[in-house]
């Protein structure tokens, strides 16, 4: 009983951080708010993975799961956006906000619809778009033009719903000794969470939008041989 429950804590303990995350960023410590989005990809992460080891995989997981990042990596990110940076835009703003989780849903929906081909994504995986937009948004600083930060946000949303194809690294075979390593980063990110808040998630955009970015010189690439 508790082996088919447990890929649901992750996925449970997944949306608690979304949650807390929105709170946070309501709270203007959206640094905090940038972690839990972070810890919660890694959550993500897991519960497929232990649902195949154990093969306790269903259907109430996975709506589950798509329910669960709606939150955490589509509606979260949107507001630490909003709340940092766009909050004083009026309409404009609304949107944009809005257009991002919507996205996001979509290509969710998409996903349980058609998963495309094995081994990749169709479309930038809500996860990684919503650890970058909640990241990004610690830049904003930086920025000084709000323009570019919504100009950010539709580009993700539009990645979201697009026909570029990102590697499926959950759904390639795995050694176990990575497990172990995940563990011990998960540790290591948690650690650093508490010691260095400000600095973990601003290093942790970097490999994001990179993979984000791979994407689209795969898709480029493609095209042009085409």
């Amino acid at each position: 009983m508790f082996a088919r429950a447990l890929p649901s804590f992750f996925t449970v303990g997944n949306l608690f951080l979304g949650i807390i995350a929105i709170l946070f960023a309501f709270q203007g410590h959206w640094e905090y708010a940038a972690i839990m989005v972070i810890i919660g990809m890694l959550l993500d992460g897991l519960d497929g993975r232990v649902a195949r080891m154990l093969n306790t995989q269903s259907e109430f997981g996975k709506e589950l799961d798509s329910l669960s990042d709606v939150i955490s990596f589509g509606v979260a990110p949107a507001v630490i956006m909003y709340v940092s940076a766009l909050k004083f835009t009026g309409v404009e703003g609304w949107i944009v906000t809005a257009i991002f989780p919507i996205c996001g849903a979509l290509r969710l929906a998409r996903f349980n619809v058609n998963p495309g081909e094995p081994g990749y994504f169709i479309g930038l995986p809500i996860t990684a778009a919503g650890g970058i937009l909640a990241t990004l948004a610690l830049y904003n600083p930086y920025l000084q033009n709000v323009y570019i930060s919504m100009a950010a946000m539709l580009f993700l949303s539009y990645l979201m719903v697009s026909q570029i194809k990102y590697p499926a690294f959950k759904k390639k075979d795995i050694p176990k000794a990575v497990y172990v390593f995940a563990c011990l980063f998960f540790l290591a990110i948690a650690v650093s969470a508490i010691y260095f808040p400000k600095e973990l998630p601003k290093v942790l955009f970097i490999p994001l939008i990179l993979y984000a970015l791979y994407g689209i010189k795969k898709s480029v690439v493609k095209k042009r041989r085409k």
